[in-house]
């Protein structure tokens, strides 16, 4: 998600459900590797040190650690401080930050007098991961860009905040992509089968097409145990040593980085049957704005040779009596 949106030296990035803080701590390391300009700029160096990096969140053990995390990795004051982002007001926060990036709760459902007022008129909703979406459009200045990781529910639930939510996205914002992750990305602690949206608030809508990805594997497996498929050296959205196709099954995230970068080129040309697509804002809108890859992936139909029907009945008698042999030896073994 770091890579996909690209900070630079200039952004100013939140995490409202910032937990450990590690979405600012990548996008500090990536700032480092990509941008070493900061630390020869004082005023660029000020901002990446005081100004850059802020988390908000209600868990005092969670803002310790997320503190330390940063400071750790570099930065020397980070505004990470304690805040419920749902139920406090944002005035002083409203079209603050250009970029947010995070992975709010899920699953969760506040009593309308405990949200706050400002997210209500967004989206009148009860549901956390509504009002985390409705909260980072409050937070976005315009133009500033979004990636946040969603349940699949939000992408076709039928209510109507649901929808709306949607038809905010992709009607009066920018909705740019919408990339699937495998069910087990976040096992053994969740099951859970969620999504990236990546999304630029304008105000004004912007949306033309809207980008497609289906991530099968992420390079670690997808049990419980979430063991390494490749070396170390070729995971991550970055591997140091190239992949090669038969890499790339077990690890797509470079696929999914480099075909973004094609989005609005070479992509726009591929087939519904591709691993990635993309889909007409008319499409979505018809589709009553269901964002679920499903609803527009086109599946490949092998063909299947003709089988005469005297072939299928002589292999149905087969299937008969080796079941009746078998309920035969079943009833003799049971006696």
């Amino acid at each position: 998600m770091v890579e996909m949106t690209a900070p630079n030296p200039k952004d100013v990035i939140c995490d409202p459900a910032s937990g450990t803080c590690g979405f600012l701590m990548v996008a500090g390391e990536y700032l480092r590797s990509r941008h070493v300009e900061i630390f020869r700029d004082a005023k660029l160096k000020k901002h990446f040190n005081q100004e850059m990096f802020n988390g908000f969140d209600f868990d005092g053990t969670m803002l310790r650690i997320g503190s330390m995390n940063l400071l750790l990795h570099g930065v020397e004051n980070p505004n990470v401080v304690y805040r419920d982002s749902l139920a406090q007001g944002h005035a002083g926060e409203d079209e603050k930050y250009t970029l947010v990036l995070a992975n709010p709760p899920f699953a969760g459902s506040l009593d309308y007098e405990n949200t706050a007022k400002d997210l209500q008129q967004i989206v009148k909703t009860k549901k956390t991961e509504l009002l985390f979406l409705a909260l980072f459009l409050r937070l976005l200045k315009p133009g500033g860009r979004s990636a946040v990781i969603v349940p699949d529910g939000v992408l076709f639930g039928s209510s109507k905040a649901h929808k709306e939510l949607r038809r905010i996205l992709v009607e009066e914002q920018k909705l740019d992509a919408v990339v699937k992750l495998p069910g087990g990305v976040f096992k053994p602690y969740a099951g859970v089968s969620t999504a990236i949206l990546l999304f630029t608030k304008t105000n004004s809508g912007g949306t033309d097409r809207v980008w497609f990805y289906e991530v099968e594997m992420d390079g670690w497996s997808l049990d419980d145990k979430r063991s390494p498929l490749l070396p170390e050296e070729k995971l991550g959205v970055v591997p140091k040593v190239e992949l090669v196709a038969e890499e790339h099954a077990k690890n797509n995230l470079p696929d999914v980085l480099a075909r973004w970068k094609e989005r609005d080129r070479a992509e726009t040309e591929r087939p519904r049957t591709a691993q990635s697509f993309c889909v007409p804002k008319d499409e979505i809108a018809e589709n009553g704005y269901d964002l679920s890859l499903n609803r527009y992936k086109e599946v490949v139909h092998e063909e299947v040779d003709h089988v005469p029907p005297e072939k299928i009945l002589v292999t149905l008698d087969e299937l008969e009596a080796k079941i009746q042999k078998g309920m035969k030896e079943l009833k003799e073994m049971l006696r």
